[in-house]
């Protein structure tokens, strides 16, 4: 068995977990690789785009990808086939660039084999590339610091055996004002050693889940801004051997947001303006769970908030000010714990029979929950949603790979969670 303490150990188990096991994403035994909101309606009509054999290998626990990159140079930590980097090129359009890290050949092959053909879809080569390294290593690997406005990951960051080093290295391969937005796996808990070094649960990404109170406060010691949730979805654990195993621990699939902009805590008063320009959000943008800002209304914000929207890359979508006194304003919003979040999602999760949750709250979805509806589910309580996939075909984007379904929960899977 494989020990998060032991690398060279882990490398090993992940490399044949997904280079050699895994065919496709069919063959998982939980949705942690699989759970997770629907994409954007512009994220999910590129990956329509993208070749068959990058989608079939792709395994994710949610959708690390922000809108409004345009230009932009995009850094994503175990690339795997490479489906979100093929996003993010035709994202960041001609201008920007893809880099993606990755440690597994079988996912590399099919990572680059792939670029001419995407290239001739758009209609211009991307600046797309992969090399080969660890993501604990991303200098050893080509990173230069100060490279990359926005790093993404996707369900990745928890297979490494040296977090720490993986937050560090990313903090150094940041600009100033860059953004580690990223989906992962956690745990409400410590995890025994019996569940840390079991080869499945590695693989799935249930092994290797930070405890999310031990991840949070890694990440400001780093340097990190205060980390902001964005969506929280509870993993299902179907094999029932694997779910013996991990006892009464609960793991969830999170949406972070971890910005290198300055940690700021005065008391001041500030007010934030979103002026729009952002396609996909034309009318609204969720920072996270606890701000949204509509276009051209006036929103007080702590200092730390204000930071973000001031010196991250997003300043140029918004307004910020300081004021003496923000009347007639709403006070800014606190912040929501994670735990609580968890909490919300598992119990939203026992509600609609397994389900995991699909949207974070105040949150409209854009594919797997009705538009227009806060919803605190994959789907609304006691009715089946045909939002997340087209009924009786076959899709690439929502649903895994050459799996007809019939809707968002469908009557023929224990694990509906896997359409999102």
């Amino acid at each position: 068995m494989a020990s998060l303490g032991d690398s060279n150990a882990v490398y090993s188990s992940v490399k044949d977990y997904y280079g050699k096991v895994l065919e496709s994403s069919k063959d998982l035994k939980t949705s942690a690789c699989t759970a997770g909101a629907a994409p954007h309606a512009i994220v999910r009509k590129i990956i329509k785009t993208i070749p068959s054999a990058v989608n079939d290998k792709f395994y994710g626990c949610g959708n690390p990808i922000p809108l409004g990159i345009e230009g932009k140079d995009v850094l994503d930590l175990g690339s795997g086939s490479g489906r979100d980097c093929y996003v993010a090129a035709a994202l960041v359009g001609p201008q920007g660039s893809v880099t993606g890290v990755d440690m597994t050949d079988e996912q590399l092959q099919t990572a680059r084999e792939n670029i001419d053909a995407f290239g001739t879809t758009l209609g211009y080569t991307p600046n797309l590339k992969f090399v080969t390294g660890y993501i604990e290593e991303l200098k050893a690997a080509g990173i230069s610091d100060s490279s990359a406005d926005i790093c993404i990951s996707n369900c990745v960051i928890n297979l490494s055996p040296n977090k720490k080093l993986v937050l560090q290295g990313v903090f150094d391969a940041l600009r100033s004002g860059g953004e580690l937005y990223f989906s992962d796996v956690y745990a409400d808990q410590q995890l025994p050693s019996s569940v840390r070094t079991h080869d499945v649960l590695l693989g799935e990404c249930i092994g290797g889940a930070l405890f999310t109170q031990e991840f949070e406060q890694m990440a400001v010691n780093i340097g990190f801004a205060r980390p902001r949730v964005l969506s929280v979805g509870h993993i299902a654990i179907n094999d029932a051997e694997l779910q013996g195993l991990v006892g009464g621990a609960k793991f969830y699939s999170i949406l972070y947001r971890l910005f290198k902009v300055p940690q700021e805590q005065a008391l001041d008063s500030f007010v934030a303006e979103y002026k729009g320009g952002i396609e996909g959000h034309e009318d609204e943008y969720m920072l996270d769970v606890d701000h949204v800002f509509g276009r051209g209304k006036r929103v007080q914000v702590d200092a730390n908030t204000a930071a973000v929207l001031s010196s991250a890359w997003l300043a140029g979508f918004f307004k910020v000010d300081k004021v003496e006194a923000a009347d007639g304003l709403e006070p800014a919003a606190s912040t929501t714990a994670t735990e609580v979040l968890m909490e919300q999602a598992y119990n939203s999760s026992s509600s609609n029979s397994g389900s995991s949750s699909c949207c974070a709250p105040k949150e409209e979805a854009s594919g797997c929950c009705p538009p227009k509806k806060e919803s605190s589910g994959c789907c609304p309580p006691k009715k089946e949603s045909t939002d997340c996939c087209p009924p009786k075909k076959e899709s690439t984007d929502c649903c895994p790979p050459k799996k007809e379904s019939s809707g968002c929960c469908s009557s023929k899977t224990s694990n509906p969670s896997t359409c999102c």
